[in-house]
């Protein structure tokens, strides 16, 4: 290798490195929360437990987990993970998923539908490629998990991944 391929080959580990601590750490500070925009209609994709269509999130009177992710961020493969196994003991916790990614002819919404089944989801998944849910929330890293209580006020907002415990904690305090 040369001088020049040595620099890009750090580089690009910094760059990538840094990408994962943000996905699992946030970033402060970036945005704040503009929730007197929720809900948001979103689109959402013919998937395991969604339907294609369109929903509001959060749901209208009812608790619900939102979950923000990006195909790209491993951090939310593990997050997606996370949720499958907290789901079933929340019957009546809305969970929806949604990203922010759009569309192309290098990511289709087939492609996002594949990763989702890939990775266990089998909830409501969504698009909203203008990123009006992460303004909505403030959201400053991927995944991006918020609790909003059946009153459609955010009880609990977190970058990065959220634990098992955490979320159970916060759901039992509403249900």
């Amino acid at each position: 290798m040369n001088r020049r391929q040595v620099v890009a080959a750090i580089t690009g580990l910094g760059l990538s490195g840094g990408s994962l601590w943000v996905a699992q750490n946030g970033l402060s500070g970036i945005q704040s929360r503009d929730t007197d925009q929720l809900p948001v209609r979103v689109e959402t994709l013919g998937a395991r437990g969604s339907s294609a269509g369109e929903t509001r999130v959060p749901t209208p009177g009812t608790v619900t987990v939102v979950d923000l992710f990006a195909t790209w961020c491993a951090p939310c493969d593990d997050q997606l993970k996370i949720l499958d196994a907290i789901r079933p003991e929340y019957a009546d916790v809305s969970f929806v998923s949604v990203t922010n990614e759009r569309p192309s002819e290098t990511l289709t919404r087939a492609d996002i539908s594949e990763w989702w089944n890939r990775n266990g989801g089998a909830w409501t998944v969504g698009l909203d490629p203008g990123s009006e849910l992460l303004a909505a929330f403030g959201a400053d890293g991927l995944p991006y998990i918020a609790i909003v209580d059946e009153n459609g006020i955010v009880q609990f907002g977190h970058s990065g991944l959220a634990d098992e415990k955490t979320l159970r904690d916060e759901l039992d305090a509403l249900v």
